[in-house]
């Protein structure tokens, strides 16, 4: 039997499954709030019309749906995977769940294997294109946990400016942060507004801040919510504490910007030197497929490929490990 269709049939399989075991485990709970509404609803049945049951169907079908989503969410976030990819979608800010990541990722393996199917009509190097689509999720939110990380350390120190003028002026540290989420854009408006809205519903100052450092896992933002922490407990003079803090950040950030200026030569020349051989291949298979897949038809050649493979990603790593200094 043909590999693709083995594929697409145990892809299908594992859908069909999947929707399966989490309709079993929402139908009790979607039973009872039937039974509810039935009885809520005796005194209105007599006039409601054909349309405005159709309506109550529809909306009774969508909170099945939204209830089915729901479970299956919940079961995935307490595995360890899912707490993983959950901590990574919060890091990044991005407003999926853990099951429609998984789906996105299902898709694009999915999605992969078609094209490399099509481009290079063999169903060895469309698995390698399903391997390449697999990962391909995780490195965009890790790409945009990365920008977002960055682009948050740059703000820090005007952010920690702004709160010791604040607490010079009188304001409290929550109306400080308060102002912080309205004058500077994002992200760390966005996280300081998160801050305020958690102890408006309730948590400590301290619950809300260390929520804030799990999603964004950044080493100047833990010395100032120590620094913060250890005044509530001990007292002190906040606002000196927090402008010497930002002294520190502002050389660290204008000491990591040179060293990413004279860095830069070599990270380029890490990442021509690491894709160069895969464009060239993919360039040879277009101009000539048939002196490319001999490559693929011997065991020589998938040990040569082995090798290459090896040594590309040794020497990306050890690239990366040169240029990347920390401060």
């Amino acid at each position: 039997m043909n590999p693709f269709v083995i594929g697409v049939g145990l892809f299908a399989l594992a859908a069909v499954g999947s929707m399966a075991a989490g309709f079993i485990l929402t139908r009790r709970e979607s039973d009872l709030t039937d039974r509810l509404d039935s009885f809520t609803a005796v005194a209105e049945v007599a006039d409601v019309s054909g349309e405005e049951r159709r309506g109550r169907r529809a909306r009774r079908e969508e909170r099945v749906l939204s209830r089915l989503a729901e479970g299956l969410d919940k079961r995935l976030s307490r595995r360890g995977m899912g707490t993983r990819i959950s901590a990574q979608l919060a890091q990044a800010n991005m407003r999926l769940t853990v099951t429609e990541y998984l789906i996105i990722n299902v898709l694009c393996v999915v999605g992969a294997f078609l094209v490399g199917n099509l481009m290079f009509g063999t169903w060895v190097l469309a698995t390698f294109a399903a391997i390449g689509g697999f990962f391909l999720p995780r490195l965009y939110v890790g790409f945009v946990k990365r920008q977002r990380l960055h682009k948050f350390d740059d703000q820090l120190g005007d952010t920690i400016n702004l709160l010791v003028n604040g607490l010079r002026s009188g304001y409290s540290m929550l109306q400080a942060m308060e102002t912080v989420s309205r004058e500077l854009p994002a992200p760390v408006s966005e996280e300081f507004a998160r801050v305020v809205q958690e102890v408006g519903l309730g948590l400590t100052s301290e619950q809300a801040l260390n929520n804030m450092l799990r999603r964004i896992p950044s080493e100047d933002l833990d010395l100032m919510i120590t620094a913060i922490n250890v005044q509530h407990e001990v007292g002190g003079n906040l606002a000196e504490i927090l402008d010497i803090i930002s002294y520190t950040i502002r050389e660290r950030v204008r000491i990591k910007g040179e060293i990413r200026v004279l860095t830069a030569q070599g990270m380029i020349s890490g990442y021509i030197i690491t894709f160069l051989p895969i464009i060239l291949s993919l360039v040879l298979f277009m101009m000539n497929r048939t002196y490319l897949m001999r490559m693929v038809e011997h065991i020589c050649g998938w040990i040569m490929i082995g090798v290459a493979a090896f040594g590309v990603v040794t020497g990306f790593i050890a690239i990366q490990k040169i240029v990347r200094i920390e401060v």
